[in-house]
């Protein structure tokens, strides 16, 4: 996870919509991905990308926001926002981190946000201590367990249902039955990440970087906008001048 929390608003109404963007936007660590009138639309877009938090209202057509939170990754989390508040029982049981009855101002939001952002730290620093130690990741393909050490992959490339994982000296992938997004949730992320909806890099395997684009052993990978700022940021925070 960056320093931002990427976030996801589902609600049915556009008045509500528009205030938690506000929100959003207003708050320096929080990162607004997408906006969703239906938890249909919102689970669509969840199938193809990651987001760290989520601003759920409850009471939708088609799906409810509580349908909608058991067909999320756990590592996903939730704000429930909702204007029936017999629903915060079954908020709890959802794991929320928190339940904001409308209408709720800033300073509501505000204190909701906050126990999100100690949560992914508390999360994050878990996670470091665990990586600082990875050096090799084992994955599944032609009915075998590989070994993968981390420093030989360049980079990993996702196409629908299954990678293909790019590592030095191999003039071929390897190939394993997997999404982009588990793999990019299992890697360190001092040392990958994800450029384009269908790539992850190694940092270290960066050979040249050109207008919007990343050359790695020859391979040009475009940085798609989604991707840029997080980019930019760590490119910032590794150059001289």
């Amino acid at each position: 996870m960056s320093d931002k929390i990427t976030c996801l608003i589902v609600d049915d109404e556009p008045m509500a919509l528009n205030l938690v963007e506000s929100y959003v936007v207003k708050t320096p660590f929080l990162q607004l991905q997408k906006k969703c009138n239906s938890a249909i639309e919102a689970l669509e877009f969840l199938n193809e990308e990651r987001v760290d938090l989520i601003f759920l209202d409850i009471q939708m057509p088609d799906l409810t926001g509580l349908e909608l939170a058991k067909l999320i990754p756990k590592s996903t989390r939730i704000i429930f926002t909702t204007a029936f508040d017999q629903y915060a029982l079954e908020g709890l049981k959802a794991e929320a981190i928190d339940y904001l009855l409308k209408p709720f101002d800033y300073t509501e939001f505000f204190t909701a946000v906050n126990k999100a952002r100690e949560w992914f730290s508390m999360v994050k620093n878990a996670k470091k201590e665990k990586t600082d130690q990875m050096e090799f990741i084992f994955v599944k393909s032609e009915y075998k367990q590989l070994k993968i050490n981390l420093d030989s992959i360049l980079y990993i490339e996702g196409l629908k249902d299954y990678i293909k994982i790019w590592v030095k000296n191999e003039p071929h992938p390897i190939l394993t039955l997997m999404s982009l997004k588990t793999m990019e949730e299992e890697l360190p992320a001092d040392k990958f990440m994800r450029v384009h909806r269908s790539f992850i890099v190694a940092l270290k395997n960066v050979e040249v970087i050109e207008r919007s684009q990343i050359v790695i052993n020859k391979q040009r990978i475009t940085v798609s906008d989604q991707y840029k700022a997080q980019f930019m940021n760590y490119l910032s925070e590794n150059s001289l001048d």
